[in-house]
């Protein structure tokens, strides 16, 4: 039996270079890549799998879909859209593939806060000798707890790299039952007020759903010690940036670190960009070269392997909730 697969516009030269790799070692496809929407519609009328980005119109033409590929680890709000989600076709994503960059940049952020490397850094381009005065804020890592809300494979992972210098760590998540062991203590997401006074450093790592938009803001920020540090690397609409804003400014909490914002690019105009002691990046976090296509690349392979002999999907996500 051939199975339809159907890369959705745009096309780009990575699906052209992908297309015979997969032939070749999927066998049992027939796959194709059609330039326009309309074209799409046509060739979803019997297409069994598909990779890109639906819309109401192009699911409404795909009756025998049964796979969707997530062009991301976690697509942009609106991906799951209500026709989609209610349709039989499973929809896979791209978690796991960045585990590793993303939780050595979490790691890059809580070093800066420890050393103040990014205050030296501000005082070198001004060509200022200026040590700062002791205790200024002084960290001890092995003496901080990290409370990571989001323990999927970037929390785990960040929560490894917290464990092996040392430090105390919280874990909050929705789904997990079991914790890593080098995770102290895990709650669910009901626990997120009880926890955010114990920790030094609070970091986001949850994807944007119905449930966790504007999760964090003036509020939860209270909850935490006037000398902790806030970062956000997963999904810019959980945080709240004017409350961020508010809470740095009057010295709720100490200080944070982005990567993701409620907008993107954040504007120039914006007041987070010299809101103290804040360190921003422009979602660069997962970013890693060529491998990374490699590791999109293996999970497709392997979908269309499972997929052709009624295995499960790998990285099958619940439509109704995103993630």
């Amino acid at each position: 039996m051939i199975n339809k697969f159907v890369f959705l516009p745009p096309q780009s030269d990575l699906f052209a270079e992908w297309i015979p790799r997969l032939l070749d070692s999927a066998p049992g496809w027939d796959i194709v890549a059609p330039e326009t929407e309309a074209e799409a519609r046509l060739e979803l009328a019997d297409a069994d799998a598909a990779f890109g980005t639906m819309t109401p119109e192009l699911i409404a033409c795909a009756p025998n879909l049964r796979w969707l590929q997530a062009p991301a680890a976690a697509p942009d709000a609106g991906y799951y859209f209500d026709e989609l989600i209610a349709h039989q076709t499973k929809v896979t994503n791209f978690r796991e593939i960045y585990n590793d960059h993303i939780s050595v940049q979490i790691l890059t952020y809580i070093l800066s806060f420890t050393k103040h490397s990014h205050l030296y850094r501000d005082f070198q381009q001004k060509r200022e000798w200026r040590p700062l005065d002791a205790p200024h804020h002084e960290i001890f890592l092995p003496e901080s707890t990290v409370l990571i809300i989001g323990i999927g494979g970037i929390g785990s992972e960040t929560a490894r790299l917290c464990k092996a210098i040392g430090m105390q760590v919280i874990g909050i998540d929705a789904r997990r039952e079991e914790k890593p062991e080098w995770v102290d203590d895990m709650f669910g997401p009901q626990s997120i007020e009880d926890q955010l006074p114990k920790a030094d450093f609070v970091v986001l790592t949850i994807p944007h759903t119905p449930e966790t938009e504007g999760l964090m803001d003036f509020h939860k920020f209270s909850l935490m010690k006037n000398t902790a540090l806030f970062i956000n690397i997963g999904r810019g609409m959980t945080t709240k940036l004017d409350d961020l804003n508010s809470a740095l400014r009057s010295e709720t909490i100490a200080g944070a670190a982005l990567d993701v914002y409620e907008i993107e690019p954040l504007p120039s105009d914006h007041p987070l960009w010299d809101a103290p002691n804040t360190i921003l990046t422009p979602h660069i976090a997962a970013q890693g070269g060529r491998h990374l296509t490699e590791r999109r690349y293996e999970i497709v392979l392997e979908n269309f392997r499972n997929f052709s002999t009624g295995k499960p999907l790998r990285n099958e996500v619940d439509k109704a909730t995103w993630f």
